[in-house]
């Protein structure tokens, strides 16, 4: 499907676009993904019909916006959550000529690689909804959708919303990228692992990771930790530390809550031995899903640590 072309055909006869390849219909969402009973109560709403000042994006792209929704894909949007740290690979994927504002007809188009090829997905912007609340990824703020639109582009390329409901965070991050994958067991780490972070961090690599467990279960431990949950490593540094210093990642689930609860965490007391400037610029205290943990705790709580980058 041409999207220009599409655009230009619906803002010429004065429709709103209605995607027939992905329809309105209970066969895009998936046959055992929900209930029927439940499937038998979506409804398809468009942004303007659900917010009176829709916008694709808000102040910039940040995985704040990101919060998940009844679909297991959070291994999906851990990809997304650390793409939009990496405004070079952002571009690729989502174009920005297309909005609400200007030339809006309710149609929308993602990009993703698939097979050495990127890959333009065009959809309509109906979003699926369940008693009010959306089934899908929602905005944390309300009138912006640029993650729910994207998702259901995901979706679409995979043949419907279930098709989500568990997948490979490594998969994820080279349909974003076109990127090289690798991986790492943390049961048997490299010896040099904090220095793997930091680098793949300076040199701007999208980064996951993921919890041992049963995926789509969502049992969280007392500690804050999610069992086989996907999450995005959102920073690698080296600060001092008392008399020494100390390795801390930082990372963000992509629930847009829930938080590691030990050691460094946004309440722990390690932080009063960090100079003011430093845990000024580093700590973020609020119930956003991001946290930082030590490089020990890291590799106790996750089970396995993917880093993409353009190149080998």
């Amino acid at each position: 499907q041409d999207f220009h072309n599409l655009r230009a055909l619906c803002l010429s006869q004065g429709m709103l676009f209605e995607d027939v390849t992905f329809p309105a219909h209970i066969s895009s969402i998936g046959p055992n993904l929900l209930p029927e009973e439940k499937l038998r109560r979506i409804q398809w709403k468009r942004p303007p019909e659900l917010q009176r000042n829709p916008h694709l994006i808000m102040d910039g792209v940040s995985r704040f916006d990101i919060m998940q929704g009844e679909i297991g894909d959070c291994w999906m949007l851990a990809a997304l959550g650390s793409l939009t740290l990496r405004k070079q690979f952002l571009e690729n994927v989502l174009p920005r000529d297309q909005g609400f504002q200007e030339d809006y007809a309710g149609i929308f188009h993602f990009r993703f690689w698939q097979y050495g090829d990127w890959v333009d997905v065009v959809i309509d912007d109906r979003l699926p909804i369940l008693n009010g609340r959306y089934l899908s990824v929602h905005p944390r703020t309300s009138n912006e959708f640029w993650p729910s639109l994207l998702e259901k582009a995901y979706a679409k390329l995979h043949g419907s919303y279930q098709n989500l409901n568990g997948g490979y965070l490594s998969d994820a991050l080279v349909d974003l990228t076109g990127g090289v994958q690798v991986q790492f067991s943390l049961k048997d780490p490299p010896p040099d692992l904090e220095e793997i972070l930091k680098a793949a961090d300076k040199s701007r690599c999208l980064m996951g990771c993921i919890t041992p467990g049963q995926p789509r279960r969502n049992i969280e431990l007392r500690n804050g930790i999610v069992q086989g949950h996907a999450y995005t490593i959102t920073g690698a540094v080296k600060i001092r530390y008392k008399n020494g210093w100390k390795h801390i990642i930082r990372i963000w689930n992509p629930w847009g809550c829930g938080e590691w609860k030990g050691p460094w965490s946004d309440e722990s007391p390690q932080w009063d031995h960090v100079e003011p400037k430093y845990r000024e610029a580093l700590l973020r205290n609020k119930n956003d899903g991001e946290f930082w943990m030590s490089c020990e705790d890291f590799r106790e709580q996750f089970s396995w640590l993917y880093i993409c980058n353009n190149t080998p």
